[in-house]
């Protein structure tokens, strides 16, 4: 069995898999990683890997107490990955945007792949049929464009995340809602637009804790799964015992 853990900027999740099938996912705050992965793996005895990918600020040394239970497989640049890279500053890739551009590769073979992680940030990545990675793009997330909002103006209120009721909203809680959420939305479906301009078939590949949410608000045909990535690490660790 594999434990894959996803280290992202604000938590971490976790899940654990017996071969392909996922058997349970796990979230958690980052000061809790020793304490939750230790009770993952007593839960779990037969865990015999912990694959990790990292872009979070968590130590290393926090994984070292669990070598002598598991062995660990930590996703580097220098990892073997089922594509080329064409970004022009490999280096400064993140390593989940490796893992996801992995996973669709596996996942979908021989096709146009857009795969689009709706998180804290918001990541477009793109591989093409040849399975060669071109790169994206990067912007705020939804919970991000929140926070600017409140934290860069003297009167406008913190909120979280809420469908507005209108496209125009008729105050300023519901002008919030309707800038973020449907801002995101178009930015979405305006980048899908420029994709389709050039490449006639693709597919796109929605993740990341506002997927869902995000989904059946596009006009496009996607392929939603907000447990993509850890399922991408899980596909890329077995791809490196090949």
């Amino acid at each position: 069995m594999l434990l894959a853990v996803d280290v992202g900027n604000t938590r971490i999740k976790a899940a654990v898999f017996e071969e392909n099938t996922l058997v349970e996912v796990v979230v958690f705050d980052l000061k809790m990683v020793e304490n939750e992965i230790d009770f993952i793996l007593k839960k779990h005895p037969k865990i015999n890997t912990i694959a990790v990918a990292s872009v979070g600020k968590l130590d290393p040394a926090a994984w070292i107490s669990f070598e002598d239970r598991a062995k660990l497989f930590l996703i580097t640049p220098q990892t073997k990955f089922p594509f080329e890279n064409r970004y022009a500053t490999p280096n400064s890739l993140g390593i989940d945007r490796m893992v996801l551009a992995a996973g669709a590769v596996l996942q979908f073979p021989r096709q146009n792949r857009l795969v689009i992680d709706a998180g804290t940030c918001i990541t477009y990545d793109f591989i093409d049929e040849k399975d060669e990675y071109w790169g994206g793009a990067i912007s705020p997330g939804i919970r991000l464009r929140y926070e600017a909002l409140h934290q860069f103006t003297a009167k406008l209120p913190l909120l979280t995340r809420q469908a507005p009721e209108n496209y125009i909203g008729n105050s300023t809680s519901e002008s919030i809602h309707s800038g973020v959420v449907n801002g995101v939305i178009h930015e979405i479906e305006g980048f899908i637009a420029e994709y389709q301009a050039q490449y006639a078939k693709f597919i796109i590949i929605l993740t990341g804790g506002d997927a869902e949410f995000l989904a059946n608000r596009l006009k496009n045909t996607i392929f939603a799964h907000s447990n993509f990535l850890l399922e991408s690490l899980n596909q890329t660790f077995q791809y490196n015992q090949k």
